[in-house]
């Protein structure tokens, strides 16, 4: 099984290459910079590899949230690839991605994602892993720190969970403040292990990719869009009053 994965929809710009098991890869923080970097780092992988683009069973991207260009550059190249050579495509949610990271780190299973939306808000997730496949807990959604509600199967008494992503570093106390007592054993989960500079990669996005493709969850180049969870992505005018 071979597998190209990218990402560019924080931070964070990275490529993978999964190939039989083995994977290699590339990640740069460089805000500002995926478009100049995002093609370099796959053409490096593929020659590396000294695979041909057309021996790839699928490309998988992080589909968002995260950052409206940089998920607009990562579609972008996914679907230049993908129409050229026939392959499907793969979406990876970002904040499973983070997900994932977080608990290749810590090893713990329980990890609660949010990612700086801006505006004061967070795109935010809750996600548990159970035999070996991740379950979302609480469903994706941009929304204030302060408004965030945890489902009753986030709370079972003593049960650890990790925080991790750009919005625990940016809205940590909100976050908590939101959660209080939740997160204050014996009465709700523990967190006791904060992660904010957890972002996704496209070596997650890849070893996820992977399961997908086995289960046949894959789409078309013309449907690999992104997921913004914001309807509105940009500032529109003022209407003008005469």
């Amino acid at each position: 099984m071979k597998i190209l994965a990218l990402d560019t929809a924080t931070e964070a710009c990275s490529a993978a290459l999964f190939i039989d098991g083995d994977i290699t890869s590339h990640y740069q923080l460089a805000p500002r910079e995926h478009s100049r970097l995002i093609l370099k780092m796959i053409d490096e992988l593929l020659h590396q590899a000294k695979l041909p683009v057309s021996q790839l069973d699928a490309i998988a991207f992080g589909r968002g949230p995260g950052s409206f260009m940089g998920l607009r550059i990562a579609a972008g190249v996914v679907q230049g690839i993908a129409f050229a050579h026939d392959l499907p495509v793969i979406a990876v949610s970002c904040l499973l991605s983070i997900a994932q990271r977080a608990y290749e780190q810590t090893g713990c299973g329980q990890v609660m994602t949010a990612i700086d939306a801006r505006m004061a808000e967070v795109y935010w997730a809750c996600y548990r892993q159970q035999a070996g496949q991740w379950q979302i807990e609480s469903e994706e959604c941009v929304i204030s720190p302060d408004n965030i509600q945890l489902p009753a199967t986030v709370l079972p008494a003593g049960e650890a969970w990790v925080g991790a992503g750009t919005g625990w570093g940016s809205y940590k106390d909100r976050l908590l403040a939101a959660q209080c007592p939740l997160v204050i054993a014996p009465y709700g989960c523990q967190l006791p292990t904060i992660l904010p500079d957890c972002l996704p990669s496209a070596e997650t996005i890849v070893k996820l990719a992977v399961d997908e493709l086995k289960a046949g969850n894959t789409v078309s180049a013309a449907d690999a869009i992104p997921v913004y969870l914001r309807n509105d992505v940009a500032k529109k005018p003022r209407p003008v009053v005469l």
